[in-house]
């Protein structure tokens, strides 16, 4: 097989792979948000939050940690969900359907859209408020195993472009969230830690450089990295975006080229990815879930959802994303600096924008680094959990409304989620 044939075999077995472990984590995350709503407001509900805030860790002389489960959970555990979210990103900018700015520009410049518009409808709402307009990236994330487990509902009602579309989207979206998280929802730094964090990426580069392709080199150097970036005051889940941009995306050894066209899986960042994926998808992010999910509602009122946090959210989500996103896809199509994805109509990408405003995961993450106050982080859940709720009945209404017409035989099989 032939450099270029082995080339275009990577995005595709690379896609496949990807789609099927975050449709399916779709799914187990679904059952664990609804199953964290069921305890929430049942008896156990008690023992659910008492565990949450339950405190427990470890002290071996000058280090010490000692933080709730909650904590736990979303700094450490998370730590995962980024290392696994920046080794996609950068498997997909260096050797997949972001690696061309044709097939960038799209996804890049409606993802952009989709972060500023619903930002700014929640400050519409939120501004004024000192107390809740650090929130105002809530709205901006997608879920991506939470919308493509919606658009895997559909069938071959949605074409396998617009699954592509959906899935660079959501990831340029973590990509944004990231940036935004290092940069508006940082603590006080404490430079000390800082300095031992930065040291430590230095000994990454320097392993990358060496072009050390076994993993436990990069493994035991990142759990390092990861309690320094606690310390230091930046979020410690950054230290999994910082981690796998380290890692190396090279085949070793070098194969020749008719061996076999998935003879890029040897490489470091590839193996890591595939061992990382199952683990996040059908673990990391249902524990989340279920624990970040759990909202009472005992007392709750309907007015509650138009005070200007979670109605804020609500339409930030619902309405800024599709707006976001929709428009500025449009604009591009229109003016022909791309074309419309292949096989799909103005409805069905009209339904996959509105799919964007699914914004679970990320969006609860940010919730709770921009609040303390228990009282507006539960404000955060219920617009979250409307917003999501909402974008996912509405867009799958969209996109099954606006699927052509196609007799039986016309239909075949998905190549991106066919097992």
């Amino acid at each position: 097989m032939n450099k270029s044939a082995i080339a275009r075999s990577r995005p595709v077995s690379a896609l496949r792979a990807f789609l099927v472990n975050e449709t399916s984590g779709g799914y187990v995350l679904m059952a664990a948000a609804a199953l964290a709503l069921l305890v929430a407001n049942s008896p156990l509900a008690a023992g659910y939050f008492g565990a949450l805030d339950t405190k427990f860790g470890f002290e071996i002389g000058a280090f010490h940690l000692r933080e709730t489960l909650l904590h736990w959970i979303n700094d450490g555990l998370m730590a995962l969900f980024f290392l696994l979210v920046g080794l996609e990103i950068k498997r997909e900018v260096l050797d997949g359907q972001l690696s061309r700015f044709s097939n960038a520009l799209l996804p890049g410049v409606a993802a952009l859209g989709g972060v500023i518009v619903p930002a700014a409808i929640f400050l519409a709402f939120n501004a004024a408020n000192p107390a809740t307009r650090a929130g105002w990236a809530i709205p901006s994330a997608t879920d991506i195993a939470f919308a493509l487990g919606v658009l895997a509902l559909l069938g071959s009602r949605a074409p396998t472009s617009l699954k592509i579309f959906l899935t660079a989207v959501a990831i340029i979206d973590d990509l944004a969230a990231i940036l935004i998280i290092a940069i508006f929802y940082t603590a006080e730094l404490h430079w000390v830690a800082l300095g031992a964090a930065g040291a430590l990426l230095g000994v990454l580069l320097v392993l990358n450089r060496l072009k050390v392709t076994v993993l436990w080199p990069y493994i035991l150097t990142g759990l390092a990295l990861w309690y320094c970036v606690l310390e230091s005051g930046i979020h410690a889940t950054l230290a999994g975006v910082a981690l796998a941009m380290f890692i190396p995306l090279r085949r070793t050894p070098a194969e020749p080229d008719h061996i076999d066209s998935h003879a890029h899986d040897h490489s470091p960042l590839h193996r890591l990815e595939h061992a990382l994926h199952k683990p996040v998808a059908f673990l990391v992010v249902p524990i989340f879930g279920f624990a970040n999910a759990g909202l009472s509602f005992a007392g709750f009122k309907l007015s509650i959802l138009l005070e200007p946090l979670p109605l804020g959210v609500a339409l930030g989500l619902f309405i800024g994303k599709q707006i976001g996103v929709f428009s500025t896809a449009w604009l591009l199509i229109k003016t022909r600096l791309v074309d419309m994805p292949r096989d799909a109509n103005w409805a069905q990408l009209y339904g996959v924008s509105v799919l964007c405003g699914i914004g679970f995961t990320m969006s609860l993450f940010i919730g709770n680094l921009a609040y303390t106050d228990p009282l507006l982080i539960e404000e955060t859940k219920m617009g979250v959990l409307l917003g999501s709720l909402v974008s996912a009945l509405v867009g799958a209404a969209i996109i099954r409304m606006g699927a052509p017409a196609a007799p039986p035989q016309a239909v075949k099989e998905d190549p991106a989620t066919a097992p």
